[in-house]
């Protein structure tokens, strides 16, 4: 198996900080180890919650960042001070669009609304055969425990195959994040499932 060139990831998290000190720590080490692997970040262009975090990481270690952020959200100031690159785009539908565009791979931390809809966009494009890239949840103080055991029970309920469950990667070790993203292949199965059989 071939490993994938990872040159630039896209990072999905919260513009809130959480209730945990080890939301933060993490979104600073996993800023700060993209910087140093030289892989560029691609976040929201926000300077709030880890979305600020992550991004004040990888610019510290003197890692390449890419802002995209809506209009709106420039408007109102929110555009990281610190970014030399950014992109100001007409709104969120259009900033998902780019984001997926420019990376090679995609983590998710921990976040709320915005981050569970691009977290998955991306899963579905992946899914139907639209999008060939791997995807990651951080599992930060088991943040995603409860995300696997809902994949759990789509796929036990039937909505799921175990091969597109298994196709989301759940690490939990800033420093392995990018080995198992590289590794990643993706499932060669379509997403529908025979009904069952109709009891007379």
């Amino acid at each position: 198996m071939t490993a994938k060139t990872i040159k630039s990831i896209a990072i999905y998290c919260g513009s809130n900080f959480g209730q945990s000190e080890a939301f933060a720590a993490q979104a600073k080490a996993l800023g700060e180890h993209l910087a140093k692997q030289k892989v560029t970040l691609i976040y929201g262009g926000t300077r709030k919650g880890l979305m600020g975090v992550v991004a004040d990481a990888a610019l510290e270690h003197g890692g390449e960042v890419i802002g995209i952020i809506p209009q709106n959200l420039f408007d109102k100031g929110q555009l990281h001070p610190g970014l030399k690159s950014y992109e100001v785009v007409a709104d969120l539908k259009i900033r998902k669009s780019r984001m997926e565009v420019l990376a090679d791979a995609f983590i998710a931390m921990p976040g709320g609304y915005g981050t569970l809809e691009e977290l998955f966009q991306v899963l579905t494009l992946t899914q139907l055969e639209l999008m060939d890239k791997p995807c990651c949840v951080l599992n930060v103080a088991h943040f995603w425990d409860p995300l696997h055991n809902m994949l759990s029970a789509m796929t036990a309920s039937g909505f799921l195959k175990q091969e597109h469950m298994d196709m989301l990667l759940f690490e939990s070790d800033v420093d392995k994040v990018l080995a198992h993203l590289s590794r990643w292949v993706r499932p060669q199965v379509n997403k529908w499932i025979e009904p069952p059989q109709t009891k007379l």
